[in-house]
């Protein structure tokens, strides 16, 4: 794995259908329908619509035999009218439906977690070494004859592990760990290998973005050593809507794209399902776009972890670095400092003059050669500077410094002087690779000077700078490199929106709370209630709760394990029937859907975390 410089990941080629993937083929974008499959004409509708807007494959939901069956008709009118977008099956609990499903759709995807294992019930399972070899055996006397169908049939599988859905065998041996959700992945891996069986594609995927990157990381490396290149499917699952789940989704997605892993992805967002191509779309084609860049020299520091990241120790500067969150830092350069008193910034960088009436209670950055050593204020260096740090007796100072400005006399300069905080900018195609080189330079060195990312865009619309500025923060948030975030922006975005996207950044990164956080899938052929409407009416009712942490899930499929992620959840359970969950116990079940959101708050406010 390089670090600093980009190249996609070798892998095999998946044909699915006429759109094949991995080896050599672009990144593919597709979505999954939320129509009951049973409704030929609405999923025939909607396929048409994630088709139009640029879908490479659409998904469905297959929850049982009449479903599987029913992708015949579906798949028959797609074509009929000239769409050949390939289907893939959505299959959970049943391996006799995906057997059916072989038979009509493209692709199958199952699930490790509940194919052949009994629903997850989180109670501890003891085995010896020969029962679980005899429950592996299970697992491949039912996954070989649904592996001869796929070969018969030209049927490619994804075997998608979910974070909320792993089995209880697979917890009671590995735990809730990224080793368990690898090895859930890997048990059916090697019989695809042994059986000669090629045409598979993998995920894994949580809500969590954390758990999400490092298990990617982790089975990239398993299969590595196990001598597999499978093609990945990348996904945040529960990601939620509006401007949440655009960022959750870049974060996770854009920091393993970044790295140069995935052949196909899917953004979750709880909308219509053709609103999610334009996002992925916009996402890869970012990343992408800096192939065959000029090539950035870094330093292999033995002590980082690429593979289980711990956050890099620093020295604490008043409030920057050491053990405290990552600080927010935003620009007023038109004397104009409106914030929103939600999204407050540590530090707001006015340039070259203090604002005539500053607030109380916010620190600000000013350059350093106009800096008059006021209250509350800071002085900023730039590379050129580094002659007049010494003479600054400022208790904390900013340097703005590049990749290439990081020469001997700046390294000097830095271990003479700890109070330095770093605001590390990059103007390369590949920023992400300069600014982790700047970042493992100075491990290499050993300083402990606080970092903080300069993001800059020149971007009009507020879903172009979210997508943007998560993707490039993601891998530098994963990594553990970031002790703070400065979004700036040549355009007419108001200055708030970048202030709320940095925050965004760190609260989807889980480094720093500013909201109530939801975690909602974005609902399929299982989901029996109106998703969206819901999600609106639980955000107007709970957004003032910061911190608080609530799933919305259309299902049970992955509903109960997100819970465990989750301080309260509203999980669909039947036609017009919700359940509530207070962490991963359910409190209440089969209450009415008009009932339901009622009901959550005075869970919430009965267990005192009502605000």
């Amino acid at each position: 794995m390089d670090l600093f410089n980009y190249s996609r990941r070798e892998t095999s080629v998946v044909n699915i259908g006429n759109t094949p993937l991995g080896g050599d083929n672009p990144i593919r974008i597709q979505s999954m329908t939320n129509t009951a499959t049973q409704d030929t004409d609405a999923c025939v509708a909607q396929a048409k619509r994630i088709a139009d807007a640029g879908g490479e494959y659409v998904r469905l939901t297959t929850q049982g035999v009449k479903e599987a069956e029913n992708l015949r008709n579906i798949n028959a009118a797609l074509r009929r009218d000239g769409y050949l977008t390939p289907l893939v099956a959505d299959v959970h609990f049943n391996p006799h439906v995906a057997d059916v499903a072989a038979l009509y759709a493209e692709k199958v995807r199952i699930n490790p977690g509940n194919y052949v294992d009994a629903a997850r019930t989180f109670k501890h399972l003891e085995y010896t070494d020969e029962e679980y070899a005899q429950e592996l055996q299970k697992i491949c006397d039912r996954f070989v004859p649904f592996l001869n169908i796929c070969k018969e049939n030209h049927t490619a599988i994804r075997i998608g592990v979910n974070h909320g859905s792993l089995s209880d065998r697979i917890l009671s041996r590995y735990g809730d760990t990224p080793e368990g959700m690898v090895e859930s992945c890997m048990e059916f891996l090697r019989i695809c290998v042994d059986e000669h069986f090629t045409d598979v594609v993998i995920s894994i995927k949580a809500s969590n973005t954390v758990v999400m990157v490092r298990t990617v990381r982790l089975l990239v490396a398993v299969m590595e050593k196990e001598g597999m290149h499978f093609p990945l499917h990348l996904g945040v699952t529960e990601a939620g809507d509006g401007e949440d789940g655009r960022i959750k989704s870049a974060l996770g997605i854009g920091a393993l794209l970044a790295d140069g892993l995935g052949d196909t992805i899917r953004v979750s967002l709880s909308e219509a399902p053709e609103a999610e191509i334009p996002v992925a779309r916009k996402l890869v084609d970012y990343v992408t776009r800096r192939k065959d860049h000029p090539y950035i020299p870094g330093p292999n520091v033995p002590t980082f972890n690429y593979l289980a990241p711990s956050r890099r120790k620093t020295v604490a500067v008043r409030n920057i670095g050491g053990d405290n969150v990552p600080v927010v830092i935003a620009a007023r350069l038109d004397g104009d400092l409106t914030t929103d008193p939600q999204f407050v910034p540590d530090y707001i960088y006015t340039g070259r003059q203090l604002p005539a009436t500053p607030q109380k209670g916010v620190q600000y950055i000013v350059d350093a050669d106009v800096w008059e050593g006021k209250p509350d204020t800071w002085p900023a260096f730039k590379g050129d500077q580094l002659p007049f740090v010494s003479s600054s007796n400022a208790a904390l100072k900013f340097l703005f410094i590049t990749y290439m400005g990081l020469n001997d006399e700046a390294l000097a300069c830095l271990k003479y002087h700890p109070e330095i905080v770093l605001i590390v900018q990059s103007n390369h195609p590949n920023r992400l690779g300069e600014q982790r080189a700047l970042v493992h330079q100075l491990m290499q060195e050993g300083l402990s000077n606080p970092v903080v990312f300069f993001q800059h865009y020149a971007e009009e619309e507020k879903e172009d700078l979210q997508i943007k500025a998560a993707a490039d923060m993601g891998a530098l948030v994963f990594d553990g490199l970031t002790d703070g975030i400065f979004l700036y922006n040549q355009g007419s975005i108001p200055a708030t929106t970048l202030d709320a996207t940095a925050f965004g950044i760190l609260q989807a990164g889980r480094l720093r709370t500013s909201k109530t956080e939801y975690i909602s899938c974005p609902g399929c052929g299982r989901t029996l209630y109106d998703l969206q409407s819901t999600i609106a009416r639980i955000k107007a009712a709970t957004s003032h709760l910061k911190g608080l942490k609530i799933g919305i899930m259309g299902c049970i499929v992955n509903g109960p394990g997100e819970m465990a992620d989750a301080d309260y959840g509203y999980v669909g359970a039947g036609r017009g029937k919700i359940s509530l969950y207070k962490k991963k116990e359910c409190i209440e079940k089969n209450i009415p859907e008009e009932e339901a959101v009622e009901k959550l708050i005075e869970l919430i406010k009965a267990n005192g975390d009502w605000q």
